[in-house]
């Protein structure tokens, strides 16, 4: 279990003090209603003692009621005025965390993703955050509210009657003692609660992320009961929590009530012997019962402040992870200066690259290539055979070993990551789209200030080609609000191919200097991936595209084939080349011929002229 320590809140302070003017005034506010507070009793003292007397004038009692209902007006507005400023600040405060918490987690590499679940980090940005917001607002309150109030009435009690606030006040130290022990126990279980929570986000994100794959296999019994289970947890850990709570809150009231026992004996005593007053003695008590809120405020503090130190200890696990992939402080290339190529460099060149996961064996290894500007390159290879590892060294996804690849005679590691990846356009083997509209999908592959990111502003050129280029046109007529069709999380209502083909729209629409495919047209049918890839090197001409496929007919057009085995170069030339040396690419392109030749079974599952005989003709 994380160890959480008050020391975790020093990250808070630069926010706290952005916003010292909202928490000085409302601390102001605060001061302002625990004076008037205090001055109630003072004023039931006077007209208490007014009227045991027997002899006073309604006036002078009615006088002390309107100082009363004065004095209440006023808490009421200046309750309505701190908790305008503390909490506002607090607000304020959980806005900018959870927008640093986002964008940092944009800079983080993808192998952060790979060791965190989006159960987990959802958990950290939403509930662990809102702890962190009450810690700063109602934990604040209640640490000044707690002790400045309480000080006053001790001393106000002492001033007024030493002997009887001495007897009443015994009680107190051991108060502050389960006070201080409450609160290293609710801290870790707290800790916990949260882990809990985690891990049942988790399964709901994870559950309905798949929800397909469930439905096909008729799992939703299944996930039922492991959501249940995390269900089951989270209930336990918050009852964890609620035992300690429905042991010391009660016990909190019992040993405050003691105070008032003890002020009936003493003080009932002295004011029958005539050395205290009625008002004095209507006065002790309502100070003494007033300084129960603050005790009870304080058990409420310490929950807050605790839960506060464990979310935040988990928020900044995150804020503190550093990139793995970054951008190098002094970039040789960055997005001030023009990318131009060094002097005869390739556009791309890879010398002697090999390329490991941790924990696992080389992916790549020897690898050595040269793409010069305007090629078209394609690549081939096995499942598993590092074809799409290589891809990532070229975009920084992954580090490679430093001086192995460059770009424009640049090691890819002394570019500043926006530009170099600017370069590039890619369709992952994933072809991930986001829940927004058709249109929105795909222009999300300009720049900003070309209308990307979402906003539409003069891009209708630029779509229409992309889409005519992708072969997407023709699918339009299907989608029921044209381009505004929003196509669902993850492009739950495409097919594969046309999730395929608006990943390539979106890759192309930008016009990028170098763009990749990476086994993007595994789903279209075969005469669509013919006017995909003849448009494609028509428009594309003079600028370099590197095509990955298991199909030999989508590299036909290529200009140079690598065909990877193991994580190494097994094969190299151009298609005719290959095609006649009797290695992976033959051997497989005489496979995909033969089973596009290969006649169709009949419905009945047994092929035509098979020599079986069925029936009476056995």
């Amino acid at each position: 279990m994380e160890k959480v320590s008050l020391r975790v809140f020093k990250s808070m302070l630069p926010y706290i003090f952005r916003y010292w003017r909202q928490y000085a005034f409302g601390i102001l506010c605060l001061v302002f209603v625990d004076g008037a507070q205090m001055l109630i009793p003072q004023l039931m003292r006077r007209a208490v003692d007014l009227i045991s007397q027997g002899n006073f004038e309604w006036k002078a009692v009615l006088f002390l009621a309107l100082g009363m209902v004065g004095a209440m007006g006023g808490i009421c507005l200046g309750r309505f005025w701190w908790r305008f400023f503390i909490h506002g600040a607090s607000r304020r405060i959980e806005t900018e965390i959870r927008n640093r918490i986002f964008e940092h987690l944009l800079t983080l590499s993808y192998d952060f993703y790979q060791k965190n679940k989006i159960g987990d980090l959802m958990a950290r940005s939403t509930n662990d955050l809102g702890a962190v917001r009450m810690a700063i607002g109602w934990g604040l309150v209640n640490i000044f509210d707690g002790i400045a109030m309480s000080l006053a009435i001790v001393i106000i009690i002492f001033i007024q009657d030493a002997r009887t606030a001495f007897f009443a006040v015994l009680p107190l130290p051991v108060i502050t003692a389960l006070i201080l022990f409450f609160g290293k126990v609710v801290g870790k279980q707290f800790f916990r609660v949260q882990e809990t929570y985690s891990k049942m986000s988790d399964t709901v994100q994870e559950t309905f992320a798949g929800i397909r794959v469930i439905k096909s296999f008729v799992k939703e019994s299944w996930f039922t009961g492991k959501f249940a289970e995390a269900n089951d947890d989270y209930r336990k850990a918050n009852m964890g929590l609620v035992k300690f709570f429905g042991i010391f809150f009660p016990l909190i009231a019992f040993l405050s009530g003691l105070t008032t026992l003890i002020l009936l004996l003493v003080g009932g005593q002295r004011v029958v012997q005539g050395l205290m007053t009625p008002g004095d003695f209507v006065a002790l008590e309502s100070y003494l019962q007033m300084l129960i809120w603050p005790l009870m405020g304080a058990g409420f503090m310490v929950n807050l402040i605790q839960r506060g130190v464990a979310a935040l200890t988990r928020i900044n696990e995150v804020l503190d992870t550093k990139p793995s992939i970054a951008s190098p402080e002094h970039p040789s290339v960055s997005a001030r200066s023009v990318p131009g190529s060094r002097a005869k460099a390739p556009l791309i060149e890879i010398r002697g690259l090999s390329f490991s996961y941790p924990g696992g064996g080389n992916v790549l290894e020897g690898i050595d290539l040269v793409v010069e500007e305007g090629a078209a390159i394609g690549i081939l290879g096995r499942t598993g055979a590092g074809k799409s590892t290589l891809i990532k060294t070229l975009v920084r996804m992954v580090d490679p070993p430093p001086g192995t690849v460059l770009v424009k005679g640049i090691p890819v590691a002394d570019w500043d990551l926006r530009t170099l990846r600017s370069l590039f356009g890619v369709t992952p083997q994933d072809s991930y789209l986001f829940s927004d509209t058709l249109k929105n999908n795909i222009v999300y592959g300009l720049e900003p200030q070309a209308g990307g990111g979402g906003k539409i502003t003069e891009t209708e050129g630029l779509l229409n080609g992309a889409v005519e280029l992708a072969a997407l046109d023709q699918d339009l007529k299907n989608f029921g609000q044209g381009w505004e069709t929003l196509i669902g999380e993850r492009g739950l209502t495409l097919s594969g191919g046309q999730k395929q083909r608006v990943a390539i729209s979106r890759a192309v629409i930008g016009a990028p200097e170098i763009l990749i495919l990476d086994d993007s047209l595994s789903a279209v049918d075969a005469e669509t991936e013919k006017r995909i890839l003849t448009a494609l090197f028509r428009e594309r001409k003079g600028k370099t595209t590197i095509i990955i496929s298991h199909r030999v007919s989508t590299l036909r057009n290529a200009g140079w084939v690598l065909v990877l085995d193991r994580g190494r170069v097994s094969e190299a030339g151009t298609p005719g080349e290959l095609a006649e040396q009797g290695g992976f690419y033959a051997q497989t392109a005489e496979l995909q011929q033969l089973d596009s030749a290969y006649p169709a079974r009949p419905a009945g599952g047994q092929p035509r002229n098979s020599g079986v005989k069925r029936g009476s003709d056995v």
